[in-house]
């Protein structure tokens, strides 16, 4: 009997996920964040690495060519990691705005804090055992991990970013030991705090990545597809600009892939200009809807994005983390986005050199 071709992986406009995927209804409740797991002690470690190994195989089954974790082993992408951090209270809670949009209880930063063992590196080395394709994990940028605590300690911004970001450079060295081909640090507080992105979010990032010798990644998006987002989209006018204060400043920087939302956004095509010599990541599915992009939908935001960006620079990917959607939905957009990416692929194939 013949076995089964293997999938080829695509090096030219390879398709990738930003971030998470929705969690079975086994391990956790679907279409919640921070949503509490089924499951405990060692069957949930067990049902975690079942979740994850899942989450592999339909990336792959779905076309995706850089496969992730799809963060099933977290419950959410910035407070799982301070979780496991010391001097960070998690019983000691309070109310904070979260980036200017919204209220949640948050922990607590009480005493210096600091970083015992490794928080995914385990979860990533299972990652890696289970593809032999390129392989991205996802951690929360410094700026962004700030803006989902209450600070008892430092009572600076600034100097608890460093902080953080010496500890995600730790936990950054030891997933590229492991093999993590590119690490993506998210950064959504980038579209809402400008001055401080300017005056240190920037150089605290770059702190996080010191001495990487993996890809680098950094993601600026508009949010989840919750109704705190949207309502905040709203309000943001016939053309979101918010990236023109960042992107800048990351054009400069050491950072390899800038990760921007585009499909079904108002954000100018014409923005990715100001990034021109990086990779960009390009949000080609939307993730604030049900509704399954066709793949010539996502072809043509892919091709729009070719008058700023270079071919082989362009990696077609969705704008956001899909946590929040029925898990059907997330596979068929992923299947899109991979038959989208290979419209492209064909058309640019066909063009003489």
């Amino acid at each position: 009997m013949t076995p089964p071709e293997t999938p080829t992986v695509n090096s030219f406009i390879p398709t990738a996920l930003v971030g998470s995927l929705p969690k079975p209804s086994w391990l956790a409740r679907p279409e919640v964040l921070w949503s509490p797991w089924e499951l405990e002690g060692d069957t949930l470690a067990e049902g975690k690495r079942d979740a994850l190994r899942a989450a592999v195989q339909e990336q792959e089954r779905r076309g995706l060519d850089i496969v992730s974790d799809g963060e099933q082993t977290r419950q959410h992408f910035v407070t799982t990691f301070i979780e496991h951090l010391e001097g960070v209270d998690f019983e000691n809670r309070e109310t904070v705005r979260i980036r200017d949009r919204y209220d949640a209880s948050v922990p607590t930063v009480v005493g210096a804090v600091s970083r015992r063992r490794p928080v995914f590196v385990a979860d990533a080395a299972f990652l890696r055992q289970q593809t032999d394709r390129p392989i991205k994990w996802a951690l929360p940028g410094p700026m962004t991990m700030i803006d989902t605590l209450a600070d008892r300690h430092y009572r600076s911004r600034e100097k608890l970013a460093w902080e953080f970001a010496t500890i995600l450079n730790q936990e950054a060295r030891e997933l590229e030991a492991v093999g993590v081909d590119i690490i993506q640090f998210d950064e959504p507080a980038f579209n809402v705090f400008f001055d401080e992105t300017k005056d240190w979010g920037i150089a605290a990032l770059e702190r996080a990545v010191e001495g990487l010798r993996a890809e680098t990644a950094v993601h600026i998006c508009y949010g989840y597809g919750i109704k705190a987002n949207t309502d905040w989209k709203a309000t943001l006018g016939a053309e979101w600009r918010q990236y023109e204060q960042s992107f800048p400043l990351l054009q400069s920087s050491s950072i390899d892939i800038v990760s921007l939302e585009s499909h079904n956004s108002h954000v100018p095509i014409d923005v990715i200009e100001l990034i021109r010599g990086k990779k960009v990541m390009l949000g080609a599915v939307d993730v604030a809807g049900h509704d399954i992009e066709t793949p010539d939908e996502v072809a043509d935001t892919l091709r729009r994005a070719l008058e700023f960006v270079d071919a082989d620079k362009l990696i077609a990917s969705s704008n956001c983390g899909m946590a929040p959607l029925p898990r059907q939905v997330a596979f068929d957009k992923m299947s899109a986005l991979s038959a989208g990416a290979r419209i492209l692929r064909d058309e640019l194939a066909r063009v003489p050199a």
